[in-house]
């Protein structure tokens, strides 16, 4: 079943004022109190991992971060969602507090990190959302290792070095963690860099990059930017036909233009297309609005 579903912004959304700040800083600072923290040795490689249990007959949901951000991301997100729900997350190597690798690594040979996490972890299969650069791990890991994948969310993503590209100033921004690492500057290109309600009110991208997220080195943000080079899944997208597949996109996302999931959704066949008004950190930033659409799919009948 195929859907594309473009409704209007409902009352308040992108509202700017500091109520909504206020809120997203709570929710970060909260954190998942049910939640289990460790460091797992994955490959030869340690990584910070947070695990919410599932409850019985509730198969996990494995989330993959974004560029340079650590999984505390994620919490306003996780929040809205079904408690019920197991929740698996963790940060990259050298991202938030998982150390950085000796050497790079390369996107195409990543799946059997999650393959590995959900080894250790008792987890045959899991369902796996990932956003931005985590979806295109996401997909990676869903064309390498099919059998332990339920269903499959992407947000905010695109097929890779073949790919419709956002302005080249936006892409310039995007080569430096400075955002990552600077809250006055991350406030300042919040609204050009991820648009949605980041325009109205940068404050809230801006707690949601640093209230109480972990900083990791810089080489960390290059290893991983630099794992994308020549990465791509367009050719191989039509072998998801028999996973499936929800793809959600906003209208207003500078970084991943909304034309790269309309080219997804034809490319895998029966995916389902949500486009929602909102830019690229929407999932955190108005997790109220867009957790249902994933409950829904998650929970429906195939």
């Amino acid at each position: 079943m195929t859907a594309d579903t473009s409704p209007p912004a409902p009352a308040g959304d992108g509202r700017p004022g500091p109520g909504r700040s206020r809120l997203i800083r709570g929710r970060l600072r909260r954190g998942g109190a049910s939640e289990r923290m460790r460091i797992l040795s994955i490959g030869g490689r340690a990584i910070r991992v947070s695990v919410r249990e599932s409850s019985p007959g509730w198969p996990p949901l494995l989330l993959c971060n974004g560029i340079g951000a650590s999984m505390e991301l994620f919490q306003p997100f996780i929040d809205a969602l079904d408690q019920r729900r197991g929740i698996i997350r963790f940060d990259m190597p050298g991202i938030g507090g998982s150390p950085a690798p000796v050497l790079p690594y390369h996107l195409a040979t990543s799946a059997p990190l999650l393959a590995g996490l959900l080894d250790q972890l008792g987890c045959p299969q899991a369902d796996v959302l990932g956003i931005s650069w985590g979806g295109g791990l996401a997909q990676q890991f869903a064309l390498s290792r099919p059998d332990r994948v339920r269903r499959l969310v992407l947000v905010a993503t695109a097929p890779g070095a073949l790919m419709v590209p956002g302005h080249p100033r936006v892409l310039l921004r995007m080569l430096t963690p400075r955002r990552h690492r600077d809250p006055g500057y991350a406030a300042r290109i919040a609204g050009e860099l991820y648009g949605g309600s980041a325009r109205k009110d940068p404050i809230v991208a801006r707690d949601l990059l640093h209230a109480t997220t972990r900083l990791g080195p810089a080489r960390g943000y290059f290893y991983q930017l630099v794992s994308t080079i020549g990465w791509t899944s367009l050719p191989l997208l039509p072998l998801l036909r028999r996973r499936p597949t929800l793809i959600m996109a906003g209208d207003d996302d500078p970084i991943i233009p909304v034309v790269n999931a309309r080219i997804m959704h034809r490319l895998i066949p029966r995916s389902e297309l949500h486009i929602y008004h909102g830019g690229h950190l929407e999932l955190a930033a108005d997790a109220e609005r867009l957790a249902p659409v994933v409950e829904a799919f998650l929970t429906e009948r195939s």
